[in-house]
């Protein structure tokens, strides 16, 4: 491969936190009291010679405002790289520690200084481990593992997780990206990696156990499965799909239990999906197309996204939901299950932006090693923005990944807003932020090539 230049290196941290932490994910407290399975942060550098980058992955729910940029730049001087080629990403597991710095637990304090080391010292060592690689690419599916999780409902209503055997069931709104995409670098006499994406809600598990959920379950299968390999996994654009079959027949409910807001979990349920996924590796990975890589570009660019901000009659009962909630007085507002945490969530959202700004600042990122991108959007969108974005012209292959660089909460697709929804009626950001992501993303791509 006379024209490859490209070096690749891994490394991998243990980032599980101690048992008394708060659990993210739920709109009700959890406090982690076992540990199911560790907590890790996976780092990938690459390098074509002159410019180095590294992608980070970490077992929790977010990157928040006053983290993301911070870390960022942190690993950056410590790295001895650019700010803009460091791509941090969260795999959105519910089964992690609050990592918000307004967390009241001390213990969730504590771990944030702490997780900060850690992911500034994964970065140093996969870039000391750099090695000579080449890199090849490939694409299968892992089938019946993610659902669309919005519903229309005999009512006429759209509902998110609506409950299994609901009967006013009609049909799914939107349709699932199954596709499992996947990167290999061989490096002679070190392992291989793999960089592995797939699009689903890791919101499996339940309970107040610790546990990546099916990410992490993902990539110890696969180093299972094949010697000599190590993974990292970036979770895709899946704010609107998630592992709930709402019709299960034979055994589809193995392992699962139903939970207290309506939806279906189960441990056993995670490693399922971690086995289908692995599978969709398998049968990729003696199969890639290599191609050379003679250069690494980075792109970071800021957009203004309006703010979905409530009318003065909506706040009025907001506050009242908001602070019932904030009492601990869910049992007063009229309603349950998932409608529930809708509500909760729609009047959060309206009282937290009543004194917000007119716009946000939305980051967006993008990286190229070679003719493969990975496009990072900070936050949940929609399978929708996904799939705008793999349609990017002059690209061998287009990696969407959630929550890189920040979590600023879910982009759902512009007829959501009027159908409903969790989504919508949680976003912080007005119908049309999805479609900007595709638009503005596909600029970016194209100024990469």
């Amino acid at each position: 491969m006379a024209n490859n230049t490209l070096k690749a290196g891994y490394a991998r941290i243990d980032i599980t936190p101690p048992l008394g932490v708060n659990i993210s994910g739920y709109f009700v407290e959890r406090i982690a009291d076992t540990v199911l399975d560790p907590l890790e942060a996976c780092a990938l550098a690459v390098s074509d010679g002159k410019k180095t980058a590294v992608l980070i992955t970490l077992d929790t729910l977010g990157l928040y405002d006053d983290i993301a940029d911070p870390w960022r730049a942190a690993i950056a001087e410590k790295a001895g790289i650019a700010v803009e080629d460091v791509y941090i990403h969260a795999t959105h597991t519910h089964q992690g520690p609050n990592t918000r710095t307004n967390c009241e637990n001390p213990l969730n304090k504590s771990y944030v200084g702490y997780l900060s080391h850690k992911v500034e010292d994964v970065a140093r060592l996969a870039i000391a481990d750099l090695a000579p690689a080449k890199m090849g690419f490939g694409t299968r599916e892992a089938k019946n593992v993610a659902f669309i999780r919005r519903y229309r409902m005999k009512d006429g209503t759209a509902k998110t997780n609506p409950g299994v055997d609901n009967p006013d069931i009609i049909a799914p709104i939107g349709e699932t990206d199954e596709r499992v995409h996947l990167l290999r670098f061989d490096r002679e006499g070190k392992d291989t990696l793999l960089l592995i994406n797939f699009a689903n809600h890791p919101d499996v598990v339940g309970g107040t156990g610790i546990s990546g959920d099916w990410p992490a379950m993902t990539r110890r299968c696969t180093e299972k499965a094949i010697d000599n390999v190590k993974c990292i996994l970036f979770n895709g654009a899946q704010g609107d799909v998630n592992h709930v079959n709402v019709h299960p027949t034979k055994g589809d409910f193995n392992d699962m239990f139903h939970d207290f807001d309506g939806c279906s979990r189960g441990y056993g349920h995670a490693r399922h999906i971690a086995r289908v996924v692995t599978g969709a590796v398998l049968s990729a990975f003696d199969k890639v197309e290599y191609v050379d890589v003679d250069s690494i570009r980075t792109k970071n660019v800021t957009v203004d996204i309006p703010s979905n901000k409530a009318t003065a009659e909506e706040l009025v009962l907001a506050h009242k939901y908001n602070d019932l909630h904030e009492a601990g007085r869910d049992d007063l507002i009229p309603f349950e299950a998932m409608m529930l945490t809708t509500v909760v969530a729609e009047a959060g959202r309206m009282v937290r932006l009543e004194n917000a700004p007119d716009n946000f600042p939305m980051p967006l990122s993008a990286l190229a090693i070679g003719p493969v991108a990975l496009f990072g959007i900070p936050g949940e969108p929609f399978t929708g923005v996904g799939r705008g974005l793999k349609e990017a012209e002059g690209w061998r292959m287009v990696i969407p990944t959630c929550n890189t660089n920040n979590a600023k909460g879910y982009f759902p697709m512009k007829d959501s807003y009027e159908e409903g929804g969790y989504e919508a009626r949680s976003s912080n950001f007005k119908a049309g932020a999805a479609e900007r992501i595709v638009e503005e993303g596909l600029k970016i791509l194209a100024s990469l090539k």
